[in-house]
């Protein structure tokens, strides 16, 4: 009998805890969510409807400061009427947005695309090869690894004057090609891969270069897609190298004029922030399997 309650009260915390846990994770998806569909559907709303709703929130005075409204403010996620005038002028009448939406595209592809290439090759080193240098760079790597971007941004600064390639988008091409986080994540995937399998490629006479395209990059496909997707992310939305490495502003990405759009054009600005979210999210969602595999996995092949 005493164990019949005792086995009544366990299951009963059991789904009152599950009940607060799925509450605080609804709460917490809905608080997360909520900024982005009231981004989404808000920019298909008119000029007017959006200056009806949320005129206030940008009034200024005639100087053009801001100035203190007592008005609320109309949050509303369902348009009165569809509109499609603000991407009619971002994509057709105003080639800015799209110029710096392509500045993005240039400054974050080759990042991207050479870190994954030389993190792939110094990960495979680290994972083969044995010896206390190999530990010590290792332990460096992952130091720096740690350091946020803006204590290097001087130092970057100053080699990128050295070499004459500042206000060039080389200055932000080359540190994030060679930011070390890519080569962490990597190598630690690469490191559970069990010997016994280079061991039967080498008896089957294959070279260093074969086990690592036949053995190393097919069992860290996860890992790969999901440092990508986070490299991508991480330099999709940059704003402090653009700042400081470019005098000319022609050459800012997407992420820095975002926040130089007039307040008087807020609908333009919803628009803008839809378009520029659009790729993140479409590679967050092709490769939301692989990202979670390859953080969470804890072996270079499954048991």
């Amino acid at each position: 009998m005493i164990k019949t309650k005792k086995k009544k009260l366990t299951h009963l915390k059991k789904k009152v805890i599950t009940a607060v846990l799925l509450i605080i994770a609804v709460t917490c998806g809905i608080v997360f969510i909520t900024p982005t569909v009231l981004t989404i559907t808000n920019s298909f709303m008119a000029q007017s409807e959006i200056s009806a709703n949320y005129g206030a929130l940008f009034a200024e005075t005639e100087t053009g400061g801001k100035q203190f409204v007592a008005e609320k403010i109309n949050l509303k996620f369902i348009p009165d009427m569809l509109s499609f005038t603000q991407y009619l002028t971002v994509l057709l009448k105003s080639p800015d947005y799209l110029f710096k939406f392509w500045n993005s595209v240039i400054l974050t592809a080759p990042i991207v695309l050479f870190q994954l290439m030389f993190a792939a090759i110094s990960a495979y080193a680290f994972a083969r090869l044995r010896g206390k240098a190999k530990e010590v760079l290792f332990f460096i790597y992952l130091i720096i690894m740690l350091m946020p971007y803006q204590v290097t941004l001087v130092p970057n600064y100053l080699v990128a004057d050295m070499l004459n390639i500042l206000d060039t988008r080389w200055s932000i091409i080359l540190p994030g090609i060679f930011t070390p986080f890519a080569v962490y994540l990597l190598a630690k995937i690469m490191r559970r891969i069990p010997y016994s399998l280079v061991e039967a490629a080498k008896l089957d006479g294959a070279a260093e270069r074969q086990i690592f395209a036949h053995i190393y990059l097919p069992l860290t496909k996860g890992a790969f897609v999901s440092a990508a997707i986070l490299v991508f992310i991480d330099n999709w939305n940059m704003v402090e190298q653009p700042l400081i490495m470019f005098s000319d502003s022609s050459k800012y990405p997407l992420s820095v004029f975002l926040s130089q759009i007039n307040t008087g054009e807020i609908g333009l600005a919803f628009a803008v922030a839809v378009i520029y979210m659009m790729p993140a999210l479409f590679i967050f969602l092709y490769g939301e399997e692989y990202l979670v595999e390859g953080i969470a996995y804890s072996g270079g092949i499954k048991g």
